[in-house]
């Protein structure tokens, strides 16, 4: 059953298949999300950041997306540097790399997910006092 994320723009597709690691705290995973494509002009005012895992996402159907991520600031996010990727290309945050939620820029945004689970807080979030508007360019 999918999990509804992204205050409703995405839903995940949990946990699909197990991946044996070394990790001793916690697993890599393989999950699908289903993201609503997203217009111009864009709204961001949150950010988010895994202490303990990376965070790989990959277009199944080739679709562009956004990339939107920020250098820390002193424990907060600073001013975000926005990206599109190419079609087909995937994008993978380190730990601890403030980044924006999925933004696919086509139909239909669904998207294998690696990443990590355990015991642990692997999930910091920071909304901006001040929104940024992306205009396509």
């Amino acid at each position: 059953r999918p999990i509804n994320i992204n205050n409703g723009y995405a839903k995940r597709f949990d946990n699909l298949c197990k991946i044996n690691t070394s990790l001793q705290k916690g697993n890599a995973i393989v999950s699908i999300f289903s993201a609503k494509k997203r217009k111009f002009p864009m709204k961001i005012d949150m950010m988010e950041k895994h202490p303990l895992g990376s965070q790989a996402f990959i277009p199944v159907f080739g679709s562009k997306f956004m990339v939107v991520v920020a250098q820390d600031n002193n424990g907060k996010p600073g001013g975000p540097e926005v990206f599109i990727t190419k079609p087909g290309q995937g994008v993978n945050y380190h730990k601890n790399v403030w980044h924006g939620i999925l933004a696919p820029l086509e139909d239909p945004g669904l998207f294998v997910v690696i990443d990590w689970i355990g015991s642990g807080k692997n999930l910091d979030t920071n909304t901006y006092k001040d929104w940024y508007f992306i205009e396509k360019t």
